[in-house]
């Protein structure tokens, strides 16, 4: 079984939803893990918009990558541009894909304004995150 690693700055957000997604469309064909260069915690808008899809990650953790140094990673998604530039020397061993995406924790404005951005980026790592399932692990 393959394993993927998804890395962002804070394990919070994007991570954390690709993480979701990746495990999801996989359906038990490979191990799926999350971190971050920092950890920041799970984001309470990250899990609201995964559930109104139908994916929990409520029981996710904000994980720091250096707790996967010694585990063998095949796959090592960054889906930040601060992630990439900072990823780990010993990742140099997996495959590395990167994929940046908007950040929609830093949008401000109303709650509207707000929520629709987080699903418009949920959306984006969505299609990300089959098309990378279809194309490696299938």
């Amino acid at each position: 079984m393959k394993t993927i690693l998804v890395l962002c700055t804070g394990n919070s957000t994007r991570s954390q939803m690709a993480h979701g997604y990746l495990q999801h469309f996989a359906n038990g064909r490979a191990e799926v893990l999350s971190a971050g260069v920092e950890t920041h915690g799970l984001n309470p808008k990250a899990v609201q918009v995964m559930a109104e899809d139908g994916v929990d990650i409520s029981s996710h953790t904000s994980n720091l990558v250096d707790e996967y140094a010694s585990r063998k990673i095949d796959y090592v998604i960054t889906v930040c541009d601060n992630a990439n530039e900072r990823c780990p020397v010993w990742i140099g061993r997996a495959h590395r894909l990167h994929q940046n995406f908007e950040d929609p924790s830093k949008v401000t404005g109303d709650d509207e304004t707000v929520m629709a951005n987080y699903r418009r980026v949920r959306n984006q790592i969505k299609q990300f995150s089959q098309s990378f399932i279809d194309q490696y692990i299938r």
